[in-house]
């Protein structure tokens, strides 16, 4: 897997002193500058700590099947600046590289947030995944209109929120199918709009966000969909919620 970053802190320089000190318990295997410059932290083959405590695909040791890079990035919690264009092009050919040598399938290219959604929000939604996705890299789809309509929010309950529940774990979020939009479903929601439904991050499942997801699934290699759904019916969403 690659898993995006962005540091958080004052300067690049600064990032680079915490991910090396022993205290901080971090490390990366890469940290992009703001003027593209790259630095190598820890080798490629090297578990790096860079996720932390985290779920993909039932998955949780992420720090041991994934590279880590970070970007130089003041974050959310720091005024949260546009990602420079410099920084994007060297972010670009990096994850490039790391994706062809170690043949990284688009669609396990993630932001941190997507592997930790209650306790991370980078890259965060200024990041431009479509730049990637353009360079033949990760995996999106053109985000549904933001419409009125139907949605699911925190509290509901019901056989279709469980849908939308089975929607996000199938794509690979760590989210229970129990019928109950908690606080995780919730969270998940966030992460996946901040990735992939950028316009309106508010963690709520309207018609724009589970459309997104669904058609997200749909062009996956090994979607769920064309395994279980029959080819007249595989365009149909699931879960429809536009009542």
């Amino acid at each position: 897997m690659l898993i995006i970053h962005y540091t958080g802190m004052g300067t690049g320089d600064d990032a680079v002193r915490w991910l090396c000190d022993p205290v901080s318990a971090v490390s990366c295997h890469y940290l992009v500058h703001e003027d593209g410059r790259i630095v190598q932290m820890v080798p490629e083959a090297r578990r790096a700590w860079h996720a932390g405590a985290g779920d993909w695909r039932g998955q949780a040791d992420i720090n041991s099947r994934s590279i880590g890079i970070e970007i130089v990035n003041l974050g959310h919690e720091y005024g949260y600046p546009d990602f420079s264009d410099v920084q994007i092009r060297a972010v670009v050919q990096l994850c490039a590289d790391c994706a062809t040598r170690w043949a990284i399938p688009p669609e396990r290219l993630l932001g941190h947030s997507d592997v930790a959604p209650a306790r991370k929000a980078d890259p965060g939604e200024k990041f431009p995944w479509d730049q990637l996705f353009s360079a033949g890299l990760g995996h999106l789809v053109e985000a549904s209109p933001i419409t009125g309509g139907r949605f699911f929010g925190l509290g509901d309950k019901g056989e279709p929120v469980a849908a939308y529940q089975g929607l996000l774990a199938a794509y690979g979020y760590g989210v229970p199918i129990d019928g109950t939009f908690g606080e995780t479903t919730r969270q998940a929601t966030i992460a996946f709009q901040r990735h992939f439904r950028r316009e309106r991050v508010d963690g709520i499942a309207d018609a724009s966000t589970v459309e997104t997801l669904h058609r997200l699934l749909m062009r996956l290699p090994r979607s769920p969909f064309r395994r279980s759904v029959p080819t007249a019916q595989a365009t149909t969403d699931p879960l429809d919620i536009s009542a």
